[in-house]
């Protein structure tokens, strides 16, 4: 195992080589200077640059637990260092984490308006919404974290394997299901469009079944009451549809601001005002703004990059 000054030396080596990629690199004194303090430097540098040559000869990497759409993969060029040496001395003789120079590939964060589809090994599908963050679990295959956002599950139901979805201290476990979850602030809603789920199984055991609902929030004394939804609404945000019973515009901004990347801030005025109807993702965003002033009786007036709904 490498002490910690030769996983400094490590590092400053893999800095060196990606830095040297730069066709404007023109620190070479400090590079010599480098490589003068410790014999040690030149060895570790030149062990991580070999590596390039060796690339065709590492085995072939093993089917990948998760794969993410429509991101391609892409096996990068010989000719690149950070693509050939630097990846392979990562790999094969430092942790990434400790590092800090690669995000956690379990931890998926989407931007506003940025829709992501991930495919697990068991064949199960997540489909993220924008403004979400999703953690999965290399040690558990079939367990994933919704931190905050939406995503749409497609479960491989297996009776002696449930897939658990945690968002926030709710529990959700599929029982052969299709089913989407939104968490936001410190609330929680789960809808069915497929199967049934098990909402937190070892406190409220609230069944949910296609065409069912639940909403909760964080510390509720009692168990979330289940209500009737039309199964062709579970998700539609995936088509550019949201659809609304008596929501608050809030919740409606949130919603725009997640899927379509749409900003709207409602005035105190507004805010006591609820929305109920359908509301189309246009490209033109103005329009669909327009309609939401329209259908919850307020106005819509263009502020910068968005939009304040006033009475």
């Amino acid at each position: 195992m490498h002490d910690a000054a030769n996983s400094a030396a490590e590092a400053q080596a893999i800095d060196w080589i990606i830095r040297q990629r730069d066709p404007a690199f023109g620190d070479w004194d400090d590079f010599a200077d480098w490589l003068a303090e410790d014999p040690a430097h030149a060895d570790i540098y030149d062990a991580l640059a070999s590596l390039d040559q060796d690339l065709d000869a590492l085995p072939p990497e093993s089917t990948p637990s998760v794969v993410i759409r429509p991101r391609e993969q892409v096996r990068p060029s010989r000719r690149l260092w950070f693509g050939g040496a630097v990846v392979a001395a990562l790999v094969a003789m430092i942790s990434l984490p400790n590092l800090g120079l690669f995000g956690n590939p379990d931890r998926i964060e989407t931007a506003a308006g940025e829709h992501r589809t991930i495919e697990l090994a068991d064949g199960s599908k997540i489909e993220i919404n924008g403004a979400s963050i999703l953690e999965l679990d290399k040690d558990r295959p079939r367990f994933a974290r919704l931190e905050a956002g939406e995503a749409m599950f497609h479960v491989v139901h297996r009776e002696k394997d449930p897939f658990v979805v945690e968002a926030g201290p709710s529990r959700i476990v599929d029982l052969g299901t299709a089913f989407n979850v939104v968490r936001r602030d410190r609330q929680i809603a789960v809808a069915v469009s497929e199967g049934i789920v098990l909402y937190n199984p070892q406190g409220d055991k609230v069944r949910v079944t296609a065409g069912q609902a639940i909403e909760a929030n964080d510390g509720d004394a009692t168990p979330p009451k289940v209500r009737d939804v039309d199964i062709a609404n579970v998700g539609a945000w995936r088509s550019g549809l949201l659809v609304y019973n008596a929501a608050s515009l809030a919740t409606v901004a949130d919603d725009l601001r997640r899927t379509a990347g749409i900003e709207v801030t409602i005035s105190a005025g507004a805010a006591d005002r609820s929305f109920s109807g359908a509301l189309v993702i246009d490209k033109d965003r103005a329009r669909t703004v327009a309609d939401l002033a329209a259908l919850s009786g307020t106005t819509a007036e263009r502020r910068g990059d968005g939009w304040v709904l006033t009475r």
